[in-house]
Parts: structure tokens; C-alpha cells; sequence
């Protein structure tokens, strides 16, 4: 017997020992349909030796009548109290899993995108919970946002150094949901050198992208195939990119045949790094022009002062809905913002409106974009509608897993 043959069998032995998690009566169902997760509600906590487990740790799950339902890692002082990583019995969480998992999706990324610029690892819609990878050509940056999937890190690099062989990973594990898992935020270079700005290709266009300092992993790719849809609604057109980070929305624009871009973001950096983006396409001054300040009180101003409208106008804020309680007052933000820009609009003007907020529906972002139509006296004729790229696959049974959406709009009299 060889030493992986060994090895393997000594993780499948682990696994079979795992401790065993009961669910309540009928609480597998969910799991049985393909879901990932399990609520801490759902736990029988008296049949189950939940005391003894620590956050990060890994369980079997057997349903109320002694049903195995899938391994899973687990933290106890989380809502969302197990995340399914297999549901074969005896599947050890290890390098090898791993391994399988992250060759499986660079098989995906490499069938659609011919430049190595894309989310490689995008969580449960990669069956790996907790999990963010996205690869700047030779340079990945990392986000893990469970103490699961943080208690495997060392693997998870090692994983990545098998498969990608990148010159340098970051770990960049800042979001709001590791302070719910009880993890502080971390960054860090952990392989290789890892440079402050990376160049990649996005609808053969090129874009310098700050890793260590921009926002989130640095780029987001989820809109790659909205803003190519962009392109084709802008030929001569004045075009407005609003919450503009570093001008992907309008450099797309422009390279469709746009007259002029405005871009506004409330970030001096993100501001002065669209116009070097856009001066490395080939546009100057005279075509892309960026503003700094409040998106809302910039895009009120525009109005107050200025008799010149834009032909489109796009909407691309962060997610004003983080968690459901929120919804009410998020959605009036949605509001806000496209009830201005709707009065920026020329006649028969293109509003696209997005949202990454998985709480904000489909219907809903349309009814928003709608009432800004209509309270300028016009009517909305949709276009198109877009959602997150294919490297941002969606977990059929994980309704939480497509997030992101855009309404592209005209207004019509």
C-alpha cells in the first residue's frame, strides 16, 4: 500500500469516528433536497453531544431516526450552526477533498474565460461553504468567512499551491460575517510574493487592480457580463457610471462607442484609479472624467445644476440590504437613488439598475426602477436583465446563492 493510499484510509477512518449530530424530527428535509446548511433550531441538543464541540470541528448528521444526512463542520455559537461539506459517509474534510473540489471549478473557469482572471472558488456554489478565491492571473486572493473553513486554511493554501502554482496568495478575510462565526478579520500574504497592484483582462479591456488596498478582493467580477451587455446600448450615447469603484461600467461603456463618461464614487482612491484605468484603454480626459463624493448628493447636485441629461445612467451601489431586518430601509435607498437618476435621464434615456443584495428580488429591483420611471412621467421598457457571471456559479438548492441582478431600462413617454 502506498503512503496517499495510506493516508487516505487513515482520513476515511476519522471520518467514520466523527461525533454524531441528531437533527430533529423532520429537520433533514431540507438536507435531503441538496442544501448546505443546518440552523442551530434544527439541532436536537439533547441527543446530540453539542457542548462538546468546539467552532470549526466536524460532525456527522443523522436525522431523529438515525439517518446519516452528510458531514459537515459546525460552530456552535452561529446561526447557521453546520455547513455540509459531502454528503458521502466517511468523506474526511482534508487536502484531498479539497483538492477535487478546486479542480472542479478551474475546470469550469478555464472551459469559459480564456484569460486567467475570475472568482476560482465561489462557496457553497462550489461546494466549499465559507470559501472565496479570486485569481488575478499568477495571483490569488483568499477569503474565508467560517471558522470551519478558517480552521483548514494551512490545507487550503496547499490545496491552491497544488493546483493553481501561483507566484502569490493573499488572505484577505475582512467580512462582517467572521465576526458572527467569532473570528477576528486577517490579512496577510501567506505564499510566494504578492504585488500591491495586478493587470487583468475583462472583455479585452485592461484594468490595474489593487488587491491590497481596493475593495473586497480588489475587483468584482460577478458583473463581467452585464457590463459587456453595456456595450451595446452605447454607441454616441453621454453616460453616466455611478458607484463607480475603479470605472469598469464606464470603461465598457466607452469601448462601445460612448461619446463621454462621468464616473462618481465617494473613494478619492477608487476615483483616481478609474482614470488610469481608462487611460490604459485609450481614453483621456475628454472621455472619462470622474468625480468624488456622495453618489446621492452628487447625482442631486447634477440635477440642481445642470440642463445637460444623460442618455444612461448606471446604478451599481453596494448591497444597502445586509440582512433581512434591514430590508425596509435598504429598499428605500434603492429608491432614492433611481428616482435621481431617472431625473438625470434623457428622453427615452437607458437606466441600468443593480443590486447585490440577495434580500432585494428580481421583481422587486424592477418595481423600484418602475416608480422612478413613473414619478418622471414616463414608462419602463426592459431591455435586458442581467445577473452574476458564470464563475459565480449558483447552488440550485441554496435560494441564498444568486445575490446579484440589473434591470437594464428605458424610459419611454
Amino acid at each position: 500500500m502506498s503512503d496517499d493510499q495510506i493516508v487516505t484510509e487513515q482520513a476515511s477512518e476519522k471520518a467514520n469516528e466523527l461525533p454524531k449530530l441528531y437533527l430533529k424530527k423532520n429537520e433533514e428535509r431540507r438536507l435531503n433536497a441538496g442544501h448546505l446548511w443546518v440552523y442551530s433550531n434544527e439541532v436536537d441538543n439533547k441527543k446530540s453531544a453539542v457542548k462538546e464541540l468546539e467552532a470549526g470541528s466536524t460532525v456527522a448528521l443523522f436525522s431523529d431516526r438515525g439517518k446519516f444526512c452528510g458531514n459537515a463542520y459546525v460552530n456552535p455559537h452561529s446561526l447557521i450552526y453546520g455547513r455540509v461539506y459531502s454528503f458521502r459517509q466517511g468523506q474526511a474534510f482534508d487536502k484531498e477533498l479539497l483538492v477535487k473540489r478546486l479542480t472542479a471549478a478551474l475546470k469550469l473557469r478555464e472551459s469559459l474565460y480564456t484569460f486567467p482572471a475570475y472568482r476560482l472558488v465561489h462557496g457553497e456554489g462550489d461546494l466549499l461553504p465559507g470559501l472565496v478565491v479570486d485569481r488575478y492571473n499568477d495571483v490569488l486572493v483568499v477569503q474565508i468567512s467560517t471558522a470551519g473553513m478558517q480552521a483548514m486554511e494551512a490545507e487550503v493554501i496547499d490545496a491552491l499551491v497544488d493546483c493553481i502554482k501561483p507566484k502569490g496568495i493573499l488572505v484577505r478575510s475582512t467580512s462582517s460575517m467572521r465576526k458572527l462565526e467569532g473570528l477576528e478579520p486577517r490579512e496577510e500574504a501567506v505564499f510566494g510574493t504578492v504585488p500591491d497592484v495586478v493587470r487583468i483582462k475583462e472583455n479585452d479591456l485592461e484594468f490595474d487592480v489593487p488587491i491590497q488596498a481596493g475593495q473586497k478582493t480588489g475587483w468584482f467580477y460577478d458583473h463581467r457580463d452585464n457590463r459587456k451587455t453595456l456595450q451595446e446600448f452605447c454607441e454616441g450615447k453621454r453616460v453616466l457610471d455611478a458607484f463607480s469603484y475603479l470605472g469598469a461600467w464606464g470603461i465598457n461603456a466607452l469601448a462601445g462607442g460612448a461619446s463621454e463618461v462621468l464616473a462618481i464614487d465617494s473613494s478619492q482612491a477608487a476615483c483616481d484609479g478609474a482614470v488610469v484605468n481608462a487611460g490604459l484603454n485609450g481614453f483621456g480626459e475628454d472621455k472619462f472624467k470622474a468625480m468624488k463624493g456622495d453618489v446621492a448628493d452628487c447625482l442631486a447636485k447634477l440635477r440642481d445644476t445642470t440642463t445637460d441629461k444623460f442618455d444612461v445612467i448606471v446604478l451599481d451601489p453596494p448591497a444597502f440590504i445586509q440582512r433581512a431586518k434591514d430590508k425596509r430601509k435598504g429598499t428605500e435607498m434603492y429608491r432614492k437613488i433611481n428616482s435621481l437618476a431617472a431625473q438625470l435621464l434623457a428622453e427615452n434615456g437607458l437606466l441600468v439598475s443593480a443590486s447585490c443584495s440577495h434580500h432585494l428580488t428580481d421583481a422587486e429591483l424592477q418595481r423600484v426602477a418602475l416608480q422612478s420611471a413613473r414619478g418622471v412621467g414616463q414608462g419602463l421598457q426592459i431591455l435586458a436583465r442581467g445577473h452574476q457571471g458564470r464563475d459565480h456559479p449558483v447552488h440550485a438548492a441554496i435560494p441564498e446563492t444568486e445575490y446579484l441582478k440589473a434591470v437594464f431600462g428605458r424610459l419611454l413617454r
